[in-house]
């Protein structure tokens, strides 16, 4: 195997050494630091200071930055575990949204600040716009993740990011989460300026944070998911009824299969879209137009299977599951947000649908088959 074979990964989903050092790294740190505790002081209102510092101290937040710009110089395969951590172990962190604003400035040749970094879709929920310019911006920004600990911004209005200082007295922030307690901030921006302007070069892909915001939201439910799964398995082999295991009834077995099922579509869905991303951001041509129908199909499988596993775990859980004493929810929380943001399975559903409808009898199975629809 050649060098940049063994860098990049083997075409038979073989990870790569990179892929397989990063993994190594983010389950060892996450599974000694996430704990219950630490999750239980995040959900009164203790932001986890400390596992960012290990982060940054572990070069995480530079992952998809090239290594001449700073960062590690991983592809989105090789950094795909760090995302698949977050969601698996749950870590309250903006790391996933640091990591795609890292990757968008490094891309349109801008310097990247120290994070944490929260990531703006102009146009999408709410009308912040930038001027001509780009020099100013104006409007409001709703659901913005994690905008209360982060400094900088990255805002995308088509081909253009902008860089914003979110401490300026000319943003002003009103407090919101979602079901997780995560932060999901109202911004409003009054003749705010940008800190710094680029230009993007991802030809085709017109709202870079709006689709790359929901290949990472679709990372992290698959590793929630993971999690989900794995809880339910182990509580139906242990939780005992009538001398055996309730894991033995049949009814539960066809319902934890369909929630591995649907757990491992999603899966694939979101390896053949970050494998996309990672062509994308090598310059491979045509991949843009390929990657927007792959994170369409694996946010419409990620969100699907989310609203499935929560179900079906917590109907495998029973009434212990509901409780704030058991750990399932931390889990299945993240499920029920993280499935709605950057576009719902309906909202990705919808896009779909519409380029079917829009290619017509004769261009549907072309662009099904190109994955260009």
């Amino acid at each position: 195997m050649n060098t940049a074979m063994n860098l990049q990964g083997a075409d038979d989903g073989t990870p790569s050494e990179l892929q397989t050092m990063i993994a190594d790294s983010v389950e060892r740190l996450f599974a000694k630091q996430v704990t219950r505790q630490l999750l239980e002081r995040f959900d009164a209102g203790h932001r986890a200071d400390s596992l960012w510092q290990m982060v940054v101290d572990n070069g995480l937040p530079g992952a998809l930055v090239a290594q001449d710009a700073g960062g590690s110089g991983a592809s989105w395969l090789d950094a795909s575990p760090v995302l698949h951590a977050i969601g698996y172990w749950q870590a309250p962190l903006p790391l996933a949204e640091t990591m795609v604003g890292a990757a968008l400035l490094a891309q349109a040749g801008m310097e990247v600040p120290e994070g944490p970094i929260t990531l703006i879709q102009a146009g999408r929920h709410g009308d912040l716009r930038l001027d001509k310019e780009g020099q100013y911006l104006e409007g409001r920004a709703i659901n913005v993740p994690w905008a209360r600990s982060c400094r900088w911004a990255v805002v995308a209005d088509g081909a253009r990011l902008a860089l914003v200082d979110l401490r300026q007295p000319d943003i002003t922030l009103a407090a919101g989460s979602n079901f997780a307690n995560e932060e999901r901030d109202t911004l409003v921006f009054t003749n705010a300026s940008s800190q710094a302007i680029g230009q993007l070069q991802l030809p085709d892909l017109h709202e870079p944070v709006w689709h790359l915001g929901a290949l990472v939201r679709a990372c992290t439910l698959v590793g929630a998911l993971e999690a989900v799964v794995d809880k339910a398995v182990l509580y139906a082999n242990e939780r005992v009824q009538f001398g055996k295991p309730i894991g033995k009834q049949q009814v539960l077995q066809q319902y934890l299969a369909q929630m591995a099922g649907a757990t491992g579509a999603a899966r694939m869905a979101v390896q053949v879209a970050l494998r996309s991303a990672s062509d994308l951001f090598l310059g491979v041509a045509g991949s843009s137009n390929t990657l927007a129908f792959d994170i369409a199909v694996a946010k419409v499988c990620a969100g699907e299977a989310a609203t499935l596993a929560a179900s079906v775990a917590h109907q495998v859980h029973g009434a212990i599951g509901f409780t704030h004493e058991h750990t399932l929810h931390f889990a299945t929380r993240r499920l029920w947000s993280w499935r709605d943001e950057f576009g719902s399975d309906a909202h990705w559903a919808k896009v779909l649908g519409q380029a079917a409808i829009a290619a017509g009898s004769e261009g549907f199975w072309i662009g099904l088959t190109d994955r260009s629809l």
